[in-house]
């Protein structure tokens, strides 16, 4: 009797533990309905800090907030396009601030329309 019951504790432990694992997965998705997706959404998130670190060094260094391919060319950010997968990135730059924004252009519509980043560090999804 003694051995069931400890064999009915380690299958309720188990099912506990397997449940809270699904869980964890589920809410680990960043954005998409496919592991693809999840990889093209974070890529771009690092892609949009790194271009901002960048340009907050330009700021820093020159006085001016500068364009993509001007970063690109003077060896700010090592990227060889604009664009990560179906997303594409435009620099909007301003005397006194810029934001970076990623756009998607392809058919999952479960993933973020649109991403940027400014001056203030924060990412924002649309």
């Amino acid at each position: 009797m003694g051995r069931a019951l400890g064999f009915i504790g380690v299958l309720i432990a188990v099912g506990v533990g397997a449940y809270l694992y699904t869980q964890q997965a589920k809410s680990a998705s960043v954005g998409g309905s496919s592991p693809r997706a999840t990889i093209d959404t974070v890529g771009v998130k690092n892609d949009l800090n790194n271009i901002a670190n960048a340009e907050r060094r330009r700021m820093a260094s020159d006085g001016k907030y500068v364009s993509l391919d001007e970063l690109r060319s003077n060896g700010d950010i090592n990227m060889p396009s604009d664009h990560r997968g179906p997303y594409t990135y435009t620099v909007d730059t301003s005397a006194d601030g810029f934001k970076v924004t990623a756009t998607y252009s392809g058919p999952d519509e479960t993933v973020p329309k649109t991403m940027s980043i400014d001056q203030t560090m924060q990412i924002t999804t649309n």
